[in-house]
């Protein structure tokens, strides 16, 4: 692809004027389904392929880049205004976003938020453009050994991050929505685990009304708990950042568009685990490692531009190898083939057009969701104007509607309330709750390749620690469980007696 053939592309996508209204009516679908919690990327997509079914290949195409690339940047809206991730991406947002917001900066935290997702994306897109062939090679490498680890290195980093006073605790947390997620029929043979004779057990705890609850009714509960009458005044009058205070984390962006486009490359990995490395690397390097947590810009923009890179990431494999990279594009590969399009490593020879005309759209629907999204900074931002006893009875309605029109269960609701009374004994007792969400979404992959794995090589778990990739992500885990762990008494005394003690001998 020469950027001779995307500018072409790209000319005539924005003189279409079907084409470029279809663009923004898809981006701010997307944007409205981010920001409301329990509607998802996942969800608009699968709703709007059956709807865009009858278009031609190019106007359906348009509408749902746009829709996804705005509900994975229209997540953070309620994420900063409510602490509520409108998608499980935003999870790591809330840690430095909502603190933001309650120090009177909420417009500002939107505004970083939409400029760093925005450059997150363009950064993914620009990787899909040039890179496509290369990096769709390097996720042939992962088989089930390697998988399996990735899923514990995302719960072990999730849980380092969330609790950083005591990551035993979020670790914990992480391991016991592994655990939940095991609760249905197993994915290879359909034995039932843990459904106790109960049919609705079957297919398991659905994710939205886990995350729904564990995030909306902990919050709403803890509210009603603090009888708090909270109202924040922010400032309105300057929304759009300025070039300046981009450019001072350049190198927060550059790496965490890297971390999160080669994240989105590895099949069935997602955004949110490209947030939540992002946002670790940026407290690593970080100068000022503490106010992560407490209103960070550099965590704020971190995590933001890693999982809107993971965009353009996990498209390359969907493109290149037929294989999604994340739940979204696991629809988006459906809805390609559905109107006639096989994704895989012939589609640059039989349709050569087709790779430059996505990646022109990509930039059309990045640039519309980001003059949509600061836009309506002001009209969200008022959000937190209104005091919190008065908004909670709305998202409530929302949490209920959203967990129950997944598939119209009465069951899910309760899941919903089930998970939302969880997630606030784990909030009272000092336990984290994005590590449980992060578990349980990762739990299938985690299980389904572990049992995978240990079929292939007929119980020998020797694999998980001789292959190459497997033994680096297991050597991360190790390592970060051992960076954030105390050491015993005696072998601290032990450091201590060998230290050299100041002064000398005189």
């Amino acid at each position: 692809m020469t950027p001779w053939t995307l500018l072409v592309e790209f000319t005539r996508l924005v003189t279409n004027p079907v084409m470029l209204g279809l663009v923004l009516l898809g981006a701010q679908i997307g944007i409205v389904f981010g920001m409301l919690p329990g509607l998802t990327a996942t969800m608009a997509l699968s709703l709007l392929t059956g709807l865009t079914f009858g278009l031609p290949v190019d106007y359906a195409i348009a509408v749902l880049i746009a829709t996804y690339v705005g509900a994975i940047t229209g997540g953070s809206r309620s994420a900063v205004l409510i602490n509520i991730p409108g998608t499980p991406a935003q999870a790591a947002v809330c840690l430095d976003g909502y603190p933001l917001a309650m120090q009177g900066r909420a417009a500002e935290a939107i505004g970083l938020s939409v400029t760093a997702s925005t450059l997150g994306t363009l950064f993914g897109v620009s990787m899909l453009a040039v890179f496509a062939p290369l990096l769709g090679q390097v996720a042939l490498k992962f088989g089930s050994w390697e998988f399996f680890w990735l899923a514990i290195f995302g719960i072990v980093i999730a849980g380092s991050l969330t609790a950083p006073t005591d990551p035993v605790k979020g670790w914990m947390a992480g391991f016991l929505g592994l655990l939940l997620a095991t609760v249905g029929l197993d994915g290879i043979h359909a034995f039932p685990r843990f459904t106790f004779g109960r049919v609705e057990l079957q297919g398991g705890f659905a994710l939205i009304p886990v995350l729904v609850g564990a995030y909306g009714m902990g919050e709403i509960l803890g509210v009603m708990r603090r009888d708090e009458r909270l109202v924040v005044e922010t400032n309105l009058y300057r929304v759009l950042p300025r070039v300046r205070e981009v450019l001072r984390h350049w190198r927060h962006i550059l790496r965490s568009g890297l971390i999160g486009t080669v994240i989105g490359v590895v099949p069935g990995v997602g955004e949110d685990i490209a947030s939540w490395v992002s946002y670790d690397t940026a407290k690593r390097t970080s100068r000022t490692p503490v106010q992560f947590g407490k209103g960070s810009i550099e965590g704020l923009i971190a995590a933001e531009t890693g999982d809107n890179a993971c965009i353009g990431g996990a498209t390359i494999p969907v493109l290149t190898l037929g294989v999604p990279g994340s739940a979204p594009a696991a629809v988006l590969l459906a809805a390609l083939t559905i109107h006639g399009l096989q994704p895989g490593p012939l589609l640059a020879l039989k349709h050569p057009h087709v790779i430059a005309e996505i990646v022109a759209i990509f930039v059309a629907a990045t640039l519309a969701v980001f003059v949509l999204s600061l836009s309506l900074v002001r009209p969200m931002v008022r959000v937190l104007l209104v005091p919190r006893q008065a908004l909670m009875p709305i998202v409530y309605v929302l949490a209920v509607v959203g967990s129950y029109a997944i598939a119209a269960r009465q069951f899910d609701v309760y899941v919903m309330l089930g998970f939302g009374v969880l997630g606030f004994l784990m909030q009272a007792a000092g336990f984290p709750v994005a590590p449980l969400v992060l578990g349980f979404i990762l739990g299938p992959m985690a299980d389904d390749n572990l049992r995978r794995a240990l079929t292939l090589t007929a119980g020998d778990p020797t694999p998980f620690f001789t292959r190459p990739i497997s033994a680096i992500l297991m050597a991360f885990s190790g390592l970060t469980v051992l960076s954030r762990t105390p050491l015993p008494g005696w072998v601290a005394g032990k450091f201590r007696a060998l230290r050299p003690r100041s002064g000398g001998a005189r």
